[in-house]
C-alpha cells in the first residue's frame, strides 16, 4: 500500500489507516477474538497506521491494540492515541500534570514507554489558542512520554489555529464526500506547514456505504441512534452532522458514481485519498472482510475529473447548506 509521509513526524503511515473508535464497543459489542481479527486483517492489507482514544470503551482500544502489537512485533506500525474526553471539557483541566497521568495510563493500556502520537481529543475551543497547553505537549515530548502531537478538531476554524503551531504534528478532521468544507483552506495550510492531515469519519458514519435506508435501525448503544441530533457529543461526528433522511438520499446518487467494480464505500475512500495534502484515511471496520475491502480502496485507479465533479455537484445541491455554515 502506499505510504505517506506523516507530517512533521518524517515517519511513512499508510494512506488507509485503521480507524478502532468501534473496537472500544461504543458502536455495539465487539469480541475480543473479533477485535483482535480486524487488526490482523488490516496489518495483513499493508495498515501501517492505527488511530485510537484513551475514551474508546474507556481504554478497552488501546488495550487490544496493546495486546495485539505485543504478539505481532514485526508489525511496523505507527499508532496514534488521543486524550482529553474522560473529563468534563473545561480548558483549565488542560494542565501538564493532567497530560502526564493522561499519556501514562494510555502507556500502560497500549504496552509501550513512548507514545508515537497524542492527540488532543476535540478540546475546548479556547484550549487552542492557549500557550501553556502547547508548552506542556512540547514537554511531553522532552520527557519521551510522547515522541509528537497533533490535535483532533471539530471545526475548520480550530484546525488553522492548531496548524499555525510550530509543534503541531498532524490534524485530525471530519472529511469525506459530504464534508467538503477542508478543501478550501484547511488542506492547503496543513500542506504548506508540512502538518499530516488525518481524514475521520470517512464515510459519514455509514452513509457513504449505500448500505442503509431511511428504514434502517441501529441499536440503541450505537451513537447513529443516541447521537443523530447532538445528544452526547458534537452532532457533525454521526453521519457528518447531516440530516439522516437527506443523507439516505444523497448517498444513492453517491453510489452511483461507484467504477466498476468498487463499492461506494471504497469509491468514498478513493475519494479522500486524491485530495492533496491527505496523509490517511481512517475508517473503522467491525469484521476482517470490511478491514480488506477499506484497505483495497488504496489500489483502486484514481477517480476521473466527471466524477470529482459529481461530487462537488452532490454536495452544492443537498449538503452545503446544512453543514458547511456550522464547520
Amino acid at each position: 500500500m502506499e505510504q505517506r509521509v506523516f507530517g512533521r513526524t518524517n515517519q511513512r503511515v499508510s494512506v488507509v489507516g485503521l480507524g478502532t473508535w468501534q473496537l472500544g464497543a461504543d458502536w455495539g459489542e465487539v469480541k475480543e477474538e473479533d477485535a483482535l481479527a480486524v487488526l490482523d486483517a488490516a496489518v495483513e492489507s499493508g495498515v501501517t497506521f492505527f488511530d485510537t482514544a484513551d475514551v474508546y470503551g474507556d481504554g478497552r482500544s488501546e488495550q487490544l491494540i496493546g495486546r495485539y502489537l505485543r504478539v505481532r512485533p514485526d508489525a511496523d506500525i505507527l499508532v496514534a492515541t488521543k486524550m482529553g474526553r474522560r473529563v468534563a471539557l473545561d480548558p483549565a483541566l488542560y494542565t501538564l500534570d493532567n497530560f502526564r497521568a493522561w499519556t501514562d495510563r494510555s502507556r500502560t493500556n497500549l504496552g509501550v514507554d513512548t507514545l508515537d502520537l497524542v492527540q488532543l481529543h476535540c478540546p475546548p475551543t479556547p484550549v487552542y489558542a492557549s500557550d501553556a497547553v502547547f508548552d506542556a505537549l512540547d514537554t511531553l515530548v522532552e520527557e519521551q512520554r510522547i515522541a509528537a502531537y497533533g490535535v483532533s478538531v471539530e471545526t475548520c476554524e480550530e484546525a488553522l489555529t492548531a496548524i499555525a503551531r510550530p509543534g503541531t504534528a498532524s490534524v485530525q478532521i471530519i472529511f469525506n464526500a459530504f464534508r467538503l468544507k477542508p478543501l478550501e483552506a484547511v488542506l492547503p495550510a496543513a500542506a504548506e506547514a508540512g502538518v499530516g492531515i488525518i481524514a475521520r469519519v470517512p464515510l459519514a458514519s455509514g452513509l457513504l456505504s449505500g448500505k442503509y435506508t431511511k428504514d434502517t435501525a441501529f441499536p440503541a448503544d450505537d451513537h447513529r441512534t443516541y447521537n443523530r441530533h447532538g445528544e452526547a457529543f458534537d452532532q457533525g461526528e454521526t453521519f457528518s452532522g447531516v440530516d439522516y433522511a437527506s443523507g439516505v438520499e444523497a448517498a444513492a446518487e453517491f453510489s452511483k458514481l461507484a467504477p466498476e467494480g468498487a463499492t461506494p464505500a471504497q469509491t468514498a475512500l478513493r475519494w479522500i485519498i486524491q485530495q492533496p495534502g491527505v496523509s490517511s484515511v481512517i475508517p473503522g471496520a467491525r469484521s476482517p472482510e470490511q478491514a480488506r475491502a477499506n484497505a483495497d480502496a488504496a489500489a483502486l485507479a484514481p477517480l476521473p475529473d466527471a466524477t470529482l465533479d459529481a461530487v462537488g455537484e452532490l454536495y452544492d445541491s443537498g449538503i452545503r447548506a446544512q453543514v458547511h455554515h456550522r464547520w
